[in-house]
């Protein structure tokens, strides 16, 4: 496509870095690649050296050249990329922007020697949910048996230097993880072998520990955000600054302060800004910016240093008045001269979480917005529905508020990644909350799991006590030579025929006329409350006078309350046995002879 030149002066300004983001299962290698690709260049004193801001790291485009020797040989805009420090799921998520996704691309790292594992999986459904592209790095490559080292190579010249065995094990090992990609509904393949990028995933095989496929991962990378993403690059260099809450932190010296990823715009000392807060938005005016101190100087007193001005893409602590109570994943905006509109942008912004309530459901608290968007989304996969939603840790009120719930598998409480606050822990202990759940996680798949554990074992047992307060079908025939007193009340040896006898019901004849109650009911001498199929018991039946009402041989029915049949034949039905049913058929057809819906 025909394209106008632009001076290299107007080029540069106009893309923005992009944010990547680095997700995965644990120990499957993110925080070693992130360590590579930030030491790759760190003691490069030169220019296009990579720089580290707070809470991440600027690979520019000259050093990502210089690894892969590409130097001028093709023409980019981008002019780099952004890692996001902290890997994992919980950077990416509270890395929210506008409803979606502020991470523009994602690098999802999986073990070649380990495969796809639980969080790997998690991970998947999140990039999936904010149609994030991402490139897939299978890492350990060097812990293959047999692997000769190639320090910082690219992928084609290390395989190249293997010999066939392990060259053999890199093809099953990459596809197989095709295979599990294929089974999720994901078209991949080796790096080399895409042709087009927009619709296969591309499997970038390296080591985080030798550095070897790096320079292909990171050319990839560079090559996908010019392809496809600048569009959504172009950012104002001048205009008051855009940006997101990584982490609110507490300073020493500095009290509360932000570590912000600004997208867009200018950030300078003295700006006021607008920040999302627990209670509402939070104006205030930026005290002092910094960032890291380089590596080398470390060793100084002072970990940062401060600026004057910041533009994006960049990664800035904000030190300001009033920032307690910010919460990390919410927009970060200057203000100037509009700050109505920006008040109501960002107020907007924050009740705008994308979580879809229902009327009854389980209480979810996350520490950001984004998490919190991430775990209704998981719980919505899972048909869990939600109540109420919010950031924050979980406080007294809020253990209060869900002891009101009566359901007893929605007075629950989720909890993501937030801290139990002292006074929530100690009103959990009373008495009176026994009802109250509260599940706590770091990793979205655990808490959803034990949830849902929880949550069988509970309706299980509420299935059996409800089971155990039903009046259940039974049929008896009184014994010859088995009547001990004829009335008042009337003792008999009876056969449980089928079904359940239980002590305390009503018994009809076959004509459905009742004639008594079982009193009492004892085997041998003792007293008992049931009796199963088969068993040979006697009972004291208030009502009626044998050789009148009742007669030897008779065969009786346990009288079944209308409501209990129609929990029997409905969600009760798996609990009866076969006898049971059987008789539960018999008792029926003689109540519908007069009302043929009689318990439907």
């Amino acid at each position: 496509m025909a394209k106008k030149k632009k001076k290299a002066s107007e080029a540069a300004p106009s893309i923005r870095t992009p944010v990547v983001c680095v997700l995965g299962h644990v120990d499957h290698g993110k925080t070693s690649l992130l360590d590579r690709i930030r030491g790759s260049s760190v003691v490069d004193r030169e220019a296009g050296s990579i720089t580290q801001h707070i809470g991440a790291t600027i690979v520019p485009l000259s050093a990502i050249q210089k690894m892969s020797n590409t130097s001028g040989a093709k023409e980019f805009d981008v002019p780099g990329l952004l890692f996001i420090d902290t890997p994992g799921h919980h950077a990416f998520t509270t890395l929210r922007s506008r409803g979606g996704a502020l991470a523009d691309m994602a690098i999802l790292v999986v073990d070649i020697n380990d495969g796809f594992q639980p969080q790997t999986k998690e991970a998947l459904q999140i990039l999936r949910n904010f149609k994030t592209p991402f490139v897939i790095a299978a890492t350990k490559i060097d812990r293959i048996h047999g692997w000769r080292v190639q320090e910082n190579a690219p992928f084609m010249k290390t395989y190249a230097a293997q010999n066939e065995r392990v060259q053999g094990m890199i093809e099953t090992k990459t596809y197989e993880l095709v295979g599990e990609l294929s089974e999720m509904g994901f078209n991949c393949d080796r790096f080399d072998r895409v042709r087009d990028f927009a619709r296969n995933i591309a499997i970038v095989p390296v080591s985080g520990i030798t550095g070897e496929g790096l320079p292909d991962l990171l050319m990839i990378m560079i090559g996908l955000a010019q392809r496809y993403l600048t569009e959504n690059l172009t950012l104002s260099t001048t205009g008051p600054g855009y940006g997101t809450v990584l982490e609110v932190k507490e300073e020493r010296g500095l009290g509360t302060t932000l570590d912000v990823i600004l997208i867009d715009g200018q950030l300078s000392v003295g700006d006021e800004i607008v920040v999302g807060g627990e209670h509402g938005v939070i104006e205030t005016k930026v005290r002092s910016l910094l960032k890291p101190r380089p590596m080398q100087e470390i060793l100084t007193e002072e970990r940062f240093e401060r600026v004057k001005q910041v533009s994006a893409a960049s990664g800035i602590k904000v030190s300001a008045p009033k920032l307690e109570g910010a919460i990390a994943g919410s927009p970060l905006r200057v203000v100037r001269g509009n700050r109505e509109e920006i008040v109501d942008s960002v107020l907007h912004e924050m009740q705008d979480i994308q979580v879809n309530l229902s009327d009854e459901g389980v209480f979810i608290k996350a520490d950001t917005i984004g998490a919190l968007e991430a775990l209704s989304k998981e719980l919505e996969e899972n048909k869990i529905p939600i109540m109420h939603a919010e950031v924050g840790p979980v406080s007294r009120h809020d253990i209060v508020e869900v002891s009101t719930i009566k359901d007893p598998l929605y007075s629950i409480i989720l909890a993501f990644n937030t801290p139990i606050l002292p006074d929530a822990i100690d009103i959990l202990a009373e008495h009176s909350m026994g009802h109250v759940r509260l599940f706590e996680s770091d990793v979205i798949y655990h808490l959803i799991d034990d949830y849902i554990d929880w949550e069988k074992e509970t309706r299980r047992l509420m299935h059996k006590e409800s089971f155990e307060k039903l009046i259940l079908p039974a049929k008896i025939s009184l014994l010859p030579d088995c009547v001990f007193r004829q009335s008042n009340p009337a003792v008999v040896g009876v056969r449980v025929l089928s079904g359940k006898l239980q002590s305390g019901v009503n018994l009809v004849l076959p004509s459905g006329k009742r004639i008594g109650r079982i009193k009492q009911m004892k085997m041998g001498q003792e007293n008992i409350n049931e009796a199963n199929q088969g068993a040979e018991v006697a009972i004291s039946i208030e009502g009626p006078t044998v050789g009148r009402q009742i007669n030897v041989g008779d065969d009786l029915y346990v009288e079944i309350p209308e409501h209990h049949v129609k929990v029997l034949e409905g969600e009760m039905t798996t609990h009866l046995t076969g006898g049971m049913i059987d008789v539960l058929e018999e008792y029926t057809r003689i109540k519908r002879k007069e009302r043929p819906f009689w318990g439907k």
